[in-house]
């Protein structure tokens, strides 16, 4: 009887494996989801608007991501040997940990070299399916889609020590730029 890769990997407890599907579903539903919990949280509230909704909806995203960026950084690190300086944490990222969620690299990284970074991913992974029927509607769609990224990203940096906010844009699908501005910590 032989074994192919697959079932070796899943049979390793040590292996680094995440279902694509699995993680696709799970964008795919985040984000209605959030935007229920969202309504609901603000219709309580008297003075309400959609505005706030919005607001209320890519906070939840943002910070459920966080907590799954810890996470996953946390387990695909554990095995590495300690990161020197930022840029070898932000290179990681790019390289390793998106491809984990992505199934492949960041297309490109700039930095300033002063605690900017801009990563771009030209074919985003959550995008690849998006219908594009009325392109400037498809746009501001696939921003919500892009807080829970952001949340991932910001919570991996910060379980690897560098504190940072996290942006995202879209302007041409299914492209996605995200901002990386390190936060120096106050003594």
């Amino acid at each position: 009887m032989s074994l192919d890769s697959t079932s070796l990997l899943v049979s390793d407890p040590q292996a680094r494996v995440l279902s694509s599907s699995c993680f696709d579903f799970l964008l795919i539903e985040l984000v209605p989801m959030a935007e229920r919990i969202a309504k609901k949280l603000v219709a309580e509230e008297k003075d309400a608007d959609d505005e706030e909704v919005r607001e209320t909806t890519f906070f939840r995203l943002e910070s459920l991501g966080y907590r799954v960026g810890q996470g996953l950084a946390e387990r695909f690190s554990r095995d590495r040997p300690r990161f020197t300086d930022n840029l070898d944490v932000i290179k990681f990222l790019c390289k390793d940990l998106w491809t984990v969620l992505f199934r492949k690299q960041v297309d490109n990284l700039k930095t300033n070299h002063r605690g900017v970074y801009v990563l771009t991913d030209s074919a985003f992974r959550p995008f690849a399916r998006m219908s594009m029927a009325v392109r400037g509607d498809a746009i501001s769609m696939a921003q919500a889609y892009l807080w829970f990224p952001c949340g991932i990203i910001r919570g991996a940096l910060a379980n690897l020590g560098i504190n940072t906010t996290v942006q995202a844009e879209t302007s041409d699908l299914p492209g996605a730029t995200f901002q990386i501005k390190t936060v120096q910590s106050r003594p």
